[in-house]
């Protein structure tokens, strides 16, 4: 995630009860097992996830009416039981749920707050691999928090779909953390003449009686949040580079906007067109220093909505404001920064969301690297400056523990103080030992979840240095680590 800052460096309530049309209870109730857990073990956010299940596939088919903002769907949710399951839940804010099947067998459920509990009509038994259709509608929550808006974010000719960490349970129901990651399937139906873009790849677009649906597939698994749709006007555009498949989707409308009324310039499409015509480029250069890409699709998504101020890492396919792209060089910051998430932060998902600065220092570092390429700073140069000007309530935040609130999770601090802490660690093990620990820790982690002590091993075990009181200073301890000396 990226947002649109300036520093030093360059760069609805719901009741509890049967839903309608479910089975009246005490009809054949599961002969045994126990509910699972309504949270997944993250102690920031307690009810996030779900226990008791892992998810393999989302295939998602939903159609949105921009003239009256309702989506409608049916979520389809393949997953295996890690235990004998009498119930389980599925994480859903807001949306009126219509009807439920375990199998083939209609399910009774409750809600309460953002948890559907199920109950199948049978239990479901450990190792089982089992289907669950959730039939839904209504019109899908934006957030509105101290960073400002996210989630499913209501346009003038659409919506666009981004945010963490709780974006993805306000459009479809979802074992909603990154410890559980899933293909994608979404099929998305809206009105002739609008596109629909999703992750992964575009398997196939079909126009009849007035509603066109776009198919795309994403086969890697990904966390929930970052699934992403975005549903309007937008000129799309397909090529192929280095065998990565690229869609880009732009809003004709940045093409009239103009970023510095006050000079003569290329509009604020044409500096997206150019930052987004670099990711070749850029995922090239990244590949130098985190192994290969992971994924067969990648491209871009840039919207001009005024509420959305953010960039996010959807995973192929990230969602840009269009803030970012002011002059080029912020331009294809942002564009590393969100490719540079591909490696950390998707294929490398945070095990419990106090771990954040794995994403984002990993990504703001990767931006100083691009600058060093570019021959406009270095990262000895980037960590001096704000060593040096950041105020004093920067160094409060204790970014390997940050809290839970959503403006500690994303704030500024965590990012670069992240980015920080990556050149402290380079300065004490030296440029060999340091780009060694960082490809291993793409390769040895790739497609599982992540955590603060496991790099820190891996970078004692690389080094063959102690550093426990390095990381200690810089992750855990208020206060400028470079203060005295």
């Amino acid at each position: 995630m990226s947002r649109k800052i300036s520093f030093l460096t360059m760069s609805t309530v719901l009741v509890l009860g049967l839903g309608p049309g479910a089975a009246a209870a005490g009809d054949d109730r599961p002969d045994h097992g126990t509910p699972g857990a309504p949270g997944i073990g993250d102690p920031y956010f307690p009810l996030d996830g779900n226990g008791g299940y892992d998810v393999l596939h989302y295939d998602l088919d939903v159609r949105y009416d921009p003239a009256t903002d309702v989506l409608s769907g049916v979520a389809t949710i393949r997953a295996r039981a890690l235990q004998d399951l009498s119930a389980f839940n599925l994480d859903l804010e807001g949306m009126e749920v219509r009807s439920v099947r375990v199998g083939s067998a209609a399910a009774t459920w409750t809600r309460e707050g953002g948890e559907l509990t199920i109950t199948p009509r049978k239990a479901v038994h450990a190792g089982q691999i089992f289907g669950t259709t959730v039939t839904y509608d209504g019109v899908p929550q934006t957030i509105t928090d101290a960073l400002g808006t996210s989630g499913f974010m209501h346009t003038d000719d659409g919506a666009i779909v981004a945010g963490q960490p709780d974006v993805a349970a306000t459009w479809f129901p979802a074992n909603d953390h990154p410890r559980d990651a899933a293909s994608v399937r979404v099929r998305a139906t809206v009105p002739e003449g609008l596109e629909a873009v999703s992750n992964g790849v575009l398997r196939d677009s079909r126009t009849a009686r007035g509603w066109t649906t776009w198919a795309w597939d994403a086969r890697e698994p990904m966390a929930t949040y970052l699934v992403t749709l975005a549903i309007g006007e937008f000129d799309l555009r397909e090529y192929v580079a280095d065998g990565i498949r690229y869609w880009d989707a732009l809003d004709p409308d940045l093409f009239a906007m103009d970023p510095d009324p006050e000079t003569e310039g290329p509009s604020v499409g044409e500096l997206a067109e150019g930052s987004l015509a670099r990711q070749p480029e850029i995922t090239e250069f990244l590949s130098g220093i985190f192994g290969p890409y992971p994924f067969r699709a990648s491209g871009g998504i840039v919207d001009d909505h005024p509420e959305f101020q953010f960039a996010l890492e959807t995973q192929t396919r990230p969602i840009y404001a269009s803030a970012f792209f002011s002059d080029p060089v912020s331009g294809d910051l942002v564009v590393v920064h969100e490719l540079a998430h591909q490696w950390t932060g998707d294929l490398l998902r945070i095990d419990e969301w106090r771990h954040i600065w794995l994403n984002e220092g990993f990504a703001t570092y990767a931006e100083w690297l691009w600058l060093e390429q570019e021959g406009l700073s270095t990262p000895q140069q980037e960590f001096d400056a704000i060593a040096a000007g950041a105020p004093p309530q920067f160094w409060e935040l204790t970014i390997g523990d940050p809290g839970a609130a959503t403006e500690n999770l994303f704030d500024i601090a965590v990012y670069y103080r992240g980015a920080m802490t990556l050149q402290a660690l380079r300065n004490e093990v030296g440029d060999e030992a340091f780009f060694a620990i960082i490809r291993e820790w793409v390769a040895s982690q790739a497609g599982g979840t992540v955590t603060t002590d496991e790099f820190v091993a891996l970078a004692e075990k690389i080094s063959g240095q102690q550093l426990d009181e390095l990381f200690q200073r810089w992750l855990f301890t208020p206060g400028n680590p470079t203060a005295g000396g």
